[in-house]
């Protein structure tokens, strides 16, 4: 074990990425949408639900003086290794979060296919053909 850990055991990363969570709906307050809906145009105000991101959540270990957490997620000179399942269920929480978000509109499709590698391909073809056009 790495003797200046953050985190001691997984569960205590879980808990960083929980309260993560909770800031993010807490910070969703700042992007209030507005929208006058109905006959007679009653106002309506709502917060959009904003994105998991790994950056995100560095930031707010970072911003809440509980550390750097890079070196968890990278498993830096195999010391991490206990901490791959949590990291490995974060990343996979993030993605789901995107690749849904994004097929619903609720985040821009395009930078969710960017962000996650979800690119269409399609390959064309063209074959060198000799035509003779003879009279």
């Amino acid at each position: 074990m790495h003797p200046t850990r953050i985190f001691k055991k997984p569960e205590d990363l879980e808990k960083a990425w929980r309260a993560y969570k909770e800031d993010l709906k807490e910070k969703a307050k700042a992007w209030v949408k507005v929208q006058y809906v109905g006959k007679d145009g009653d106002k309506k105000q709502d917060s959009p639900k904003l994105p998991l991101t790994i950056e995100g959540f560095k930031r707010f270990c970072w911003d809440e003086n509980i550390g750097t957490v890079e070196q968890y997620f990278t498993n830096q000179d195999d010391l991490y290794e206990d901490f791959i399942g949590i990291c490995s269920r974060v990343k996979n929480e993030i993605r789901e979060d995107q690749i849904t978000g994004g097929i619903l509109s609720f985040y821009n499709p395009s930078i969710t296919q960017r962000l996650n590698n979800l690119v269409e391909k399609s390959e064309v073809k063209i074959e060198d053909v000799d035509v003779n056009f003879e009279d």
